[in-house]
């Protein structure tokens, strides 16, 4: 702000006047307060010069401009329409979020990388609006672009650098991870110990089959060509390293390559590796039960040998986590309330390798299994009495329980098929309730084992995540590079919203965190500032205390809104 004399012929106005940049980037200024004329001003000085009284005022206002204790006044006219095209709010929850990125110093991996590449346009400005709008407004590469608009720093690159930034991207996609993880370090704490792996797929709304996109067995049954994610997560729940690869590649030959890289690029070498039994061929268990690995893997007891199978059912020689004596199954309470858990182990020789057998039960998982089940067969009998929407079933559908036969009731020859409730299958199902196991080479207390393996629901959330939350799915991309870039930019998302998460306590749902931040927007009013309309709460006291800033004030200064911005960019 500076003082503003403006001469006329009986007498001078004193302002004081605050200059700004327009939205279309032009400098002005507007008044913010009149002094009075030159009379007036002399009585408020009080005996001192009239001019020299003036800018000491101006001083002090500038002062407590500084220190945020200016009450700033702004005036509106009723009859005064609002300019044309011109954007007066704007979304300020990425800020959180660009705190998170450049503490990982993506910033400056992207330097690296566009030194490489001798880039004209600004990488980082791209991949850092890519990550913001993924977890904010998930959408495709051109209305993210749009959705760029909304944060209140402005993009400095047009539509088709974001095309061509993909490209670099996909080039340097493991580059990028292997930097992220070494400066994550300085921002989590990194359980490397233990390894996560786990594959889902992603769906393309097309109908050809090229390159990465390829008809393969899609997890939520579509006809459409799909594209194969692997993902590693730390122990922590934190992801690590991925892997694109076509939609008919095998999910059991994605875990070794990668797990190579991380070997190789992250420095990593003593850990276990905990999978579902669809990952653990015999070659991948084989991989991590040397040097310094082992692994973790469930095991069906359906698929395992007969001897194994009538051991592991069998209701003697069990044990709790807690005692060493042993327990007959059918002496037990079995009702949902009995959260024991029970088990029982055994060294196997499967295919060469000896590992160790691990079978748990519990009552409260056998409950709970009986109760699916029963909700299904209730769907089942439903579904008898219209035939026409029977067809091929998946390993969970309902439809498993139903049975066709060309014979009546009666034993006599039917013209159509007859439809009844398979209760063979019924009670096959009902043999394994509450019956879990795992395959390991760790000799590590039972209890540890368990607790390892009950974690893995974290990277199924993270896929759940990444396809409802961020949107990965469909993919609209047809270039195999910029599918790659495509899914960089979605693994660095979920690693920065996981880090926020946690930096939170992990005490809201990813539902509400992403919600509120989406709605954590600001009107700018014209050379005086932001003034939020969200609806302040709980979860908006949290970050702001976390990430040691404040947008929650009636009115957040232009100049206090540029510092706030600075300040998330610090490493």
């Amino acid at each position: 702000m500076r003082l503003n004399l403006v001469k006329s012929k009986n007498t001078t106005q004193f302002y004081v006047i605050k200059s700004y940049r327009d939205e279309n980037g032009k400098n002005t200024s507007k008044i913010i307060e009149k002094l009075g004329n030159e009379q007036e001003v002399i009585v408020k000085a009080n005996g001192e010069n009239p001019i020299t009284w003036a800018k000491k005022y101006v001083d002090e206002l500038n002062q407590k401009e500084k220190n945020n204790k200016i009450d700033i006044v702004a005036k509106f006219s009723q009859l005064k329409q609002i300019p044309e095209n011109i954007q007066t709010t704007y979304n300020g929850g990425y800020l959180f979020l660009q705190d998170i990125y450049y503490s990982l110093k993506i910033d400056k991996i992207c330097k690296e990388i566009s030194e490489k590449y001798r880039i004209k346009y600004d990488l980082n400005n791209i991949l850092s609006n890519l990550i913001y709008t993924r977890i904010i407004e998930p959408s495709s590469k051109l209305s993210s672009f749009e959705a760029s608009r909304k944060f209140i720093e402005q993009p400095n690159f047009e539509l088709q650098n974001i095309y061509r930034a993909l490209e670099v991207i996909s080039k340097e996609t493991e580059f990028i991870e292997a930097e992220v993880y070494k400066n994550s370090l300085n921002v989590i704490n990194r359980n490397t110990k233990i390894l996560y792996y786990d594959c889902t797929n992603y769906f393309f709304e097309i109908e050809q089959a090229e390159g990465l996109k390829q008809y393969g067995f899609s997890k939520e049954n579509r006809p459409n060509p799909i594209t194969q994610m692997g993902l590693f997560m730390d122990g922590d729940g934190f992801p690590l390293a991925f892997n694109i690869n076509s939609g008919n590649t095998n999910e059991q030959t994605t875990l070794k390559p990668l797990e190579k890289q991380i070997i190789k690029d992250f420095e990593l070498s003593k850990f276990v590796v905990c999978t579902d039994a669809g990952l653990a061929s015999n070659e991948n268990r084989k991989f991590n039960a040397i040097q310094d690995r082992s692994y973790i893997v469930t095991q069906s007891l359906k698929k395992i040998k007969g001897h194994l199978k009538e051991w592991s059912l069998c209701s003697n020689g069990w044990h709790t986590i807690n005692s060493n004596k042993e327990i007959n199954l059918d002496s037990i309470e079995k009702s949902g309330d009995n959260e024991e858990i029970y088990y029982k182990e055994r060294w196997i020789n499967e295919n060469g390798l000896e590992q160790r057998l691990i079978v748990s039960y519990s009552p409260k998982y056998a409950a709970y299994q009986k109760n699916v089940r029963n909700r299904q067969i209730e769907i089942a009998k439903n579904l008898i009495s219209k035939p026409t929407t029977l067809g091929k079933n998946r390993q969970d559908d309902p439809k498993r329980f139903i049975k066709s036969t060309l014979i009546t009731k009666e034993g006599e020859i039917a013209d159509k098929k007859v439809y009844a409730l398979n209760q063979t299958a019924i009670d096959k199902e009902e043999i394994y309730d509450g019956f879990y196991a795992v395959c390991t080479t760790l000799e590590d207390d039972i209890s540890e084992i368990i607790r390892i393996n009950k974690r893995r629901w974290e990277i199924e959330e993270s896929f759940r995540i990444l396809k409802t939350d961020f949107k990965a799915r469909p993919v609209y991309l047809k270039r195999d590079d910029r599918i790659k870039a495509h899914f960089t930019t979605c693994f660095l998302s979920l690693l920065i919203y996981r880090i926020l998460e946690h930096k939170l306590n992990e005490e809201y749902t990813s539902e509400k965190i992403i919600t509120k931040l989406k709605e954590m927007n600001f009107a700018k009013i014209k050379g005086d500032g932001y003034i939020p309309i969200y609806t302040r709460n709980a979860l908006t006291d949290k970050l702001h205390e976390v990430f040691n800033f404040r947008t929650d004030n009636e009115i957040t200064s232009l100049s206090q809104m540029k510092k706030i911005c600075k300040q998330t960019k610090k490493d």
